[in-house]
């Protein structure tokens, strides 16, 4: 029996006797907390074929940006800036899909929000000014009142997104500039 068997032993049999000497010794033998080791796995789907939001973050929460993936639940980075956050969100990314495909979990597909996406129909009530306005805009560019809106809305949610916590957050597709 080693020697720390022997102290955990005497600490078992005397718990009223226990020393602070006696449990720094045993906590530095003991691990706290066990390692695996995780083995690499190649994504299914790039790192830029998944959406991230890109938010800045509060003085009280250490400043920077945090970087989440709306498709990957959990997956998240932050650092400084928007490029160091970039950087350390594709180590993040590359050990929560080895961790998942560990776990036996499925990766989830990334959910597209560019041109291949299949389109889907939005009705929304307009005033009547406003759906003339538009109808003249679309005529005044050779397009159509559909492609104008499509380019109006996309141009509006691309300048500035909302976040759940009341910041400006970005969200993008593929490669972050």
């Amino acid at each position: 029996m080693g020697t720390h068997e022997k102290l955990l032993a005497r600490m078992r049999n005397n718990p009223r006797d226990w020393r602070i000497d006696d449990l720094k010794a045993v906590a530095d033998r003991v691990p706290i907390m066990s390692e695996i080791s995780v083995p690499h796995v190649e994504p299914p789907y790039p790192f830029e074929a998944y959406a991230h939001v890109v938010e800045p973050l509060s003085e009280a929460d250490g400043g920077g940006y945090l970087i989440t993936f709306p498709d990957l639940p959990g997956c998240m980075s932050d650092g400084e800036s928007e490029a160091e956050a970039l950087v350390n969100a594709r180590d993040a990314f590359s050990a929560w899909i080895s961790a998942r495909a560990h776990a036996g979990k499925p990766i989830p597909k990334p959910t597209r929000h560019g041109e291949s996406a299949e389109p889907v129909r939005l009705m929304q009530r307009l005033p009547r000014s406003l759906h003339a306005s538009l109808v003249a805009r679309a005529k005044a560019e050779g397009t159509s009142l559909n492609t104008l809106v499509t380019m109006l809305l996309a141009e509006g949610l691309g300048r500035r997104e909302p976040s759940s916590r009341g910041r400006t957050a970005t969200m993008r597709q593929g490669l972050v500039r």
